[in-house]
């Protein structure tokens, strides 16, 4: 059995009182460190990492992870994330080829690919995205593909171009509610997420669609289940709901920590609205357990 791992806290918030439910155990398995190698050696980014994920040593133990291409720095500065902002420089070609050798040589069966904002480039990097599905495809045919996109701005152009590359899932993550992006989400509409979805559904009906929420920035549990219900009127089938977590004191405060039993509460009320699955809980990721979900709803009965 070997040594239990000491419980630690991640990532180290500022503020000390936190709930014993947001106590995880520190990272370190042999898969884990071997993963994190492979990550080093093909020059590749992941989502868990730079986003400082509590979920890091679970899913990375069970051979899971967030590719986050366009590189390591975003060009929004949202007031939640952990991720690098500025300027990016990156450019490279061979990303998504790197990607599919990764994906073939860990024998992933469900792989999520996310990316920053890259609102300095022209489609916002959906040709990027649309090349890794398809090297994914050559390179582990059998893996479902799942893009965890930004909103390109709005630009319908942009979101065809992932869309034709046929991914298996196609998350977009709202956030908060509306009344919070002005200080939340620098950059984005909300208006302009649920058009996402809008023209997704109308381009590959059967297309299995995925939105998350954060907890925790202030928003009322009135406001949290109509931006519950947008996302169910927009046909989105899976929910996730996750506590927000304060990077470091240079980020919003957290306003207040949801019990687990509100969680289970929020996942009922989601069910009821007609998602096909709600993952809720206080260490909720969009991407946690991302093949359990589609699992759990069954191939094609998400349909409308």
């Amino acid at each position: 059995m070997g040594i239990p791992l000491p419980l630690l806290e991640i990532p180290p918030l500022p503020d000390a009182r936190k709930p014993t439910w947001l106590k995880v155990r520190a990272p370190g398995g042999p898969h884990y460190i071997r993963l994190q190698g492979l990550m080093r050696a093909w020059n590749l980014h992941t989502v868990c990492e730079e986003a400082h994920c509590p979920n890091i040593g679970e899913c990375w133990e069970d051979l899971t992870a967030t590719f986050m291409i366009l590189g390591d720095v975003c060009t929004r500065k949202c007031g939640y994330c952990a991720v690098t902002h500025g300027r990016p420089t990156w450019e490279d070609r061979e990303e998504p080829e790197r990607v599919g050798q990764a994906v073939a040589a860990l024998g992933l069966e469900h792989v999520v690919v996310t990316s920053v904002n890259r609102d300095d480039l022209a489609d916002g990097g959906a040709a990027v995205f649309a090349a890794t599905v398809h090297a994914i495809r050559r390179k582990a045919p059998r893996c479902q593909v799942e893009l965890l996109i930004p909103d390109f701005q709005g630009s319908a152009d942009a979101l065809q171009k992932v869309l034709n590359a046929r991914p298996d899932i196609l998350n977009h993550n709202t956030e908060t509610v509306p009344r919070l992006y002005k200080v939340a989400r620098h950059g984005g509409r909300y208006e302009r997420t649920l058009e996402l979805f809008r023209r997704a559904r109308r381009a590959i009906p059967d297309l299995l669609t995925k939105s998350g929420i954060m907890v925790g920035l202030g928003e009322e549990r009135a406001e949290l289940l109509a931006t519950m219900r947008d996302l169910r009127a927009a046909d989105v089938n899976i929910l996730t709901l996750g506590q927000y977590l304060r990077p470091s004191p240079r980020h919003l405060p957290v306003a207040r920590f949801y019990h687990p039993q509100e969680f289970s509460e929020l996942a009922q009320e989601g069910k009821r609205m007609g998602f096909a699955h709600v993952e809720a809980g206080p260490l909720v990721r969009s991407s946690y357990h991302a093949k359990r979900q589609v699992a759990s709803i069954g191939n094609g009965s998400w349909s409308t």
